[in-house]
């Protein structure tokens, strides 16, 4: 049979329409986008110019706030040093920063390398549920706080945080607010504006472009950001990022944000019963199976579960035509149970049982219906042989 991908919050396929947006600046177009004396350069440049408006249009921005980066790692990276680094803004003076306990591993490490430079850090810790509401962000700030980071949605149990009242709220502090936005752009709306939010971290990868492809939002107005380049050599994206610019991976991302906008809602509609069919489906055969995070607001196509009494790598090896995980590809080799689920709460034992699926846009309704018989059928087996 052919092997079914339910591990779309890892990376996604390349869509088709996107491919075939990047062949001819792989082929014929291949100018270099800073080369401005010729024709070759100003049609990369025009193309450049054209994906950094539709990055800008998904997320609510205006299209000089969109730099383009290697994906949503540096433009984390970027965020929280590049700020931290500022001297003469409203950062001055301030050297605390505020993130959560389950952040993404790029959040995480920054923020250690920040503290041995002699910041300091404040982890979050999110409700049993999943959640981060902006009443412990408030709880955590200081009047030295540079920076708050919190994820738009979590990468392993789908929860989306309330990101609007959180911006609210550092507005009101005039603390700088950054969301790692990967999962979340192109599977839910996002508004930078509506939201509050000052700088936004998104990847190529995580809704059908390519890979080694991102971008940074970073407003430019009511305040205007700062932030100190972390990489030199030419000056490139405004000053914020040198490089010569990958033009067929940025014309995919442009190309795939554009789809991702026009499908946004049906789409969602569409996994969220997938999602909620497969969950039905496995609840049905194992009664003890618990679902990772609370009741509220979700990614609509991620699912995560712990199956008492069965070790998810013991699992993954039982049923090798269905691809997922036990969470962050970044993590997935570690022996240590997740971060994120131990944020939770969750126990070590049942960590180690749990295991994430999530959904995408080639999935069908048909995969679903297998991919949950060949667990519930791997399950049942490793039951019996104790």
């Amino acid at each position: 049979m052919q092997p079914i991908y339910l591990d779309n919050n890892a990376t996604t396929r390349l869509d088709p329409r996107v491919l075939e947006a990047m062949m001819p600046f792989l082929q014929e177009d291949y100018g270099n986008a800073a080369s401005n004396t010729h024709t070759f350069g100003k049609r990369a440049r025009l193309a450049v110019e054209q994906a950094r408006a539709e990055v800008a249009q998904l997320i609510g921005a205006h299209v000089l706030e969109i730099v383009f980066t290697s994906g949503a790692t540096e433009s984390d990276n970027l965020a929280l040093k590049g700020v931290a680094a500022v001297k003469d803004s409203t950062a001055t003076n301030r050297r605390h920063l505020v993130t959560t306990e389950y952040e993404h591993k790029a959040i995480l490490d920054p923020c250690k390398a920040l503290e041995r430079a002699g910041y300091a850090v404040t982890l979050v810790r999110p409700d049993a549920g999943g959640y981060v509401s902006a009443e412990s962000i408030a709880a955590a700030l200081r009047p030295e706080t540079a920076l708050v980071s919190v994820m738009a949605a979590n990468n392993e149990i789908g929860t989306i945080n309330p990101i609007a009242a959180i911006g609210a709220l550092c507005k009101a502090q005039g603390v700088l607010f950054h969301t790692d936005a990967a999962q979340a752009v192109g599977r839910i709306p996002v508004n930078v504006e509506a939201s509050g939010v000052d700088l936004l971290s998104l990847s190529g990868h995580k809704l059908y472009g390519p890979k080694g492809i991102g971008a940074l939002y970073v407003r430019g107005k009511r305040p205007r950001v700062r932030c100190e380049p972390q990489m030199h050599g030419g000056g490139h994206e405004g000053g914020l990022r040198s490089g010569t610019l990958n033009v067929p991976a940025i014309v995919g991302l442009g190309r795939a944000c554009v789809l991702a906008g026009e499908s946004l809602a049906v789409e969602g509609e569409r996994l969220s019963g997938l999602r909620d069919r497969l969950l039905g489906r496995l609840q049905a055969g194992i009664p003890e199976l618990v679902r990772n995070g609370g009741p509220g607001p979700a990614l609509p196509n991620t699912l995560s579960v712990r199956i008492p009494g069965v070790l998810a790598p013991v699992l993954f090896g039982a049923v090798p035509d269905v691809a997922f995980s036990s969470g962050s590809a970044c993590t997935t080799t570690s022996l240590e149970p997740s971060h994120v689920l131990r944020a939770l709460g969750i126990a070590d034992a049942d960590a180690h049982g749990s295991v994430r699926l999530s959904l995408g846009r080639f999935t069908t309704a048909e995969e679903i219906e297998t991919a949950a018989d060949l667990i519930l059928a791997a399950v049942s087996g490793l039951r019996r042989r104790g």
